[in-house]
């Protein structure tokens, strides 16, 4: 096969899969236009009149008294304090791993990095057993605490820390008088920038889709992030039809978020996958 014959046979390829990937998409974008029976009753990679999307929104906006935007800014709040927290974790973490040898050190980190094979829904009777003693059930805190440690995020970390931040640059900061936070905040966490930037949105977007941990833990539908909140609405209730069309619409809201997340901070996801597949 030559290669021109072999791009051609890639571009096809890409191109099959890149309409796979979009093709969800696209129906979501065709289904917030039409009401309960067009759903139904219409081809579903089409546009059916009259549209409803105008209608669409102001049921996603005010049903239930308006507690969608509560939903929303559960999950904002949510994600972004459990990012924060994983991120610094695991970069402090990281920090240890990397520039300090202690007895065992090898053994815990492949120890921590083993719990990544652990099935979520293994640790999920655990987990609740923990945020029920500890008086966290049904507070913000059994949503984001679970999910502040990353073992990913570690191994990431370690990786950019071995390779953005020489050991050289380290012991001169000792000689200078320099202590282990000055070194940590003001010379390491300039350079490994794109590391933090790679943890807080992986983790951003994990917690933003986790679905499992808040229905076992949360009981106050005030406390509801989005994903949640939406399977409520979209559960049998007797006497009437769930209002598919709003649920899909207020998925498509819940998506822009992670959508915008990638696009503004793609290039740091990509470094830092770079750097954990370079590790030698």
């Amino acid at each position: 096969m030559t290669n021109k014959s072999a791009s051609i046979w890639l571009v096809v390829v890409m191109f099959i899969f890149s309409i796979y990937f979009l093709l969800p998409f696209y129906w979501i974008l065709v289904s917030v236009t039409k009401d309960n029976g067009q759903l139904n009753t219409t081809f579903g990679l089409w546009f059916a009149y009259p549209w409803h999307l105008l209608d669409n929104f102001h049921e996603v906006f005010t049903r239930n008294g308006g507690i969608f935007w509560r939903w929303l800014g559960n999950s904002f709040l949510y994600s972004t304090t459990a990012a924060t927290l994983a991120t610094l974790f695991a970069a402090m973490a990281g920090f240890a791993f990397s520039k300090y040898t202690f007895f065992g050190r090898s053994f815990l980190f492949t120890l921590i990095l083993g719990t990544i094979m652990i099935p979520a829904t293994a640790l999920a009777f655990p987990i609740f057993l923990l945020i029920q003693n500890v008086g966290l059930a049904n507070t913000i805190w059994a949503v984001i605490l679970p999910q502040t440690v990353s073992p990913f995020g570690l191994y990431l970390m370690r990786m950019f820390w071995d390779q953005s931040f020489p050991n050289e640059l380290m012991e001169a900061a000792k000689l200078d008088g320099a202590n282990d936070a000055t070194v940590f905040w003001r010379l390491g966490v300039p350079l490994i920038q794109g590391g933090l930037v790679t943890v807080f949105l992986f983790t951003f977007v994990a917690v933003w889709n986790n679905f499992f941990l808040p229905l076992i833990v949360l009981g106050n539908n005030n406390l509801f992030p989005l994903p949640l909140g939406l399977a409520g609405w979209a559960a049998t209730q007797t006497g009437s039809t769930p209002p598919y069309s709003a649920i899909i619409l207020g998925a498509l809201i819940g998506i822009l978020p992670l959508v915008l997340s990638l696009l503004f901070l793609g290039r740091y996801w990509q470094a830092g996958l770079t750097v954990g597949a370079t590790k030698g």
